[in-house]
């Protein structure tokens, strides 16, 4: 009898409620771009960003349902449950971000004409596409008490928020060598960005099993030391750059002031981030459920 070989199709990868909030983002992420492509304004760090967050997006979205409509997915040697969950994140926070930077950077006032419409549409399926990650993202996200996937619980998805924040504290860096009370507040960013990053990378790789200490006590101890060294940057930052100084007027596009205020405030964000994880991480060690 000829072996047979048939392609297994997952319809519920497309007619679930994770899977039409998938489909919605694919769509709405490639109106998107197509339609800031077709006005061929988006020059410089800003227009880059948006349309790599909008092509990165819509191809990884797209390969994420390629893989579950054909029930791929289990052959690859990885998380999946993990990958996905951290990738809807990270799409969430990355189209958040473009939503807010493109219409700020590109979208003069007035606005008029065929080109600022389309701009104005993209803006709009950008911020739809961030609402169907965000959908994604709660439909997603574990039950109290459910650990089976890490980076699907709440501790898991501010990992992904936490290592995101740092990447644009890092974007908005310049002018620190001259203050070691500077280098100790990037030396915080960086030490607990890798730390972060390799947890997302070993656990969607299937790595911490491995560690021959409880992987939840650790956590605990390693948001608390975090939380520490956050609580002193958030005071050092603004005291190096801001003590005896005023905005200068005019204060431009990348006025240094700007980017030193857009520090503290990620800055502030990522230690309420790594508190809230800390109570979280807590109660999963020190509080369990029946």
């Amino acid at each position: 009898e000829p072996a047979r070989t048939m392609a297994i199709v997952n319809q519920h990868a497309v007619t679930s409620w994770v899977g039409i909030a998938r489909l919605f983002a694919v769509v709405l992420s490639c109106l998107a771009f197509s339609l800031v492509a077709s006005t061929r304004d988006f020059w410089g760090p800003s227009g880059t960003w948006c349309m790599f967050t909008w092509c990165f997006c819509f191809a990884v979205t797209l390969l994420v349902l390629v893989l579950e409509l054909l029930e791929l997915y289990p052959k690859l040697p990885l998380s999946w449950d993990d990958f996905t969950s951290a990738f809807s994140m990270l799409a969430a926070l990355m189209v958040f971000t473009t939503s807010v930077v493109f219409p700020s950077t590109f979208i003069s006032s007035p606005c008029s004409g065929s080109k600022c419409a389309r701009q104005a549409v993209a803006t709009a399926a950008s911020c739809l596409c961030f609402l169907a990650y965000a959908l994604e993202v709660g439909l997603t996200r574990a039950k109290p008490g459910d650990i089976s996937s890490f980076l699907s619980t709440v501790p898991g998805l501010l990992k992904v928020f936490e290592a995101y924040v740092a990447c644009l504290i890092f974007s908005l860096l310049d002018n620190y060598q001259s203050k070691p009370g500077l280098h100790w507040c990037v030396a915080v960013y960086s030490i607990c960005f890798v730390v972060t990053f390799l947890i997302i990378v070993f656990t969607i790789g299937r790595c911490l099993a491995y560690l021959p200490f409880p992987l939840e006590k650790l956590m605990v101890g390693y948001n608390a030391l975090a939380l520490m060294m956050y609580i002193t940057a958030t005071v050092l930052w603004p005291l190096y750059n801001f003590k005896g100084t005023t905005r200068p007027d005019p204060c431009g596009r990348n006025c240094w002031w700007d980017r030193h205020l857009g520090v503290t405030f990620l800055t502030i964000f990522n230690l309420i981030a790594y508190l809230v994880d800390l109570v979280y991480s807590s109660r999963m060690v020190f509080i369990r459920t029946p």
